[in-house]
């Protein structure tokens, strides 16, 4: 049995990994749809579509599936374009909630992936996966200019919320256990920092060390 299914589509921050996985052997293929196809014009072109029709042609080449083999592939739209592929080259498959072994798998990809790109662990597991749009924003504007790249920015919620208003002062923090998210590292308590505070869907607060803050 082939599994098929994606990783991170539904994150603000990354592209998207395409994971394919041979479920008898555990042999396992994936690659990233850029996040560059995810930003104006190409996120409306649906581009990335198209890339996922090649990272499945690749990953079935590197794993030597056959048609004879059954091939689950995941229901959600960014494969829109990959069954019609798979329909065309006469693969026998169905479009289905795709379960274990491959989801735990990928989503441990998107992870590692996501931490390469500078989002700590513990801030990540905060966010809950799928990783929510308004925690995930709290550490893009906390570096703006530098981690809005790193953005779906073709999505019309970023549109929305990215030039949210935002109120910078300074505060002290007596409770343990934040982090800085400019930085990654822990504030340590107590201690003066700098303060974001914004409003999208509820009142945000983003804290920095005092001197990690820089007006974007």
């Amino acid at each position: 049995m082939i599994q098929i299914d994606d990783a991170g589509s539904g994150s603000l921050v990354g592209g998207t990994i395409i994971g394919i996985i041979r479920t008898e052997t555990l042999d396992y293929f994936y690659d990233i749809i850029p996040i560059e196809l995810f930003k104006t014009p190409y996120f409306e072109e649906k581009k990335y579509k198209d890339y996922c029709i090649n990272i499945i042609k690749e990953g079935f080449e590197n794993l030597k599936v056959s048609k004879d083999e059954n091939v689950q592939i995941c229901q959600g739209y960014i494969f829109d374009k990959a069954r019609d592929y798979l329909k065309e080259k006469g693969y026998n498959f169905l479009s289905v909630k795709i379960s274990e072994p491959l989801q735990s798998i990928i989503e441990e990809t998107f992870m590692d992936y996501a931490i390469g790109l500078g989002i700590p662990l513990d801030y990540l597991q905060y966010t809950k996966y799928p990783f929510h749009f308004h925690r995930l924003l709290k550490w893009v504007l906390a570096d703006y200019k530098e981690r809005q790249k790193l953005c779906k920015t073709g999505w019309n919620s970023y549109k929305k919320y990215s030039s949210v208003k935002t109120e910078h002062y300074t505060d002290y923090l007596f409770s343990p256990n934040f982090r800085c998210l400019k930085c990654g590292n822990i504030i340590k308590v107590p201690s003066k920092v700098s303060v974001i505070r914004f409003i999208t869907n509820k009142e945000y607060f983003i804290y920095l060390h005092e001197g990690c803050y820089s007006s974007q």
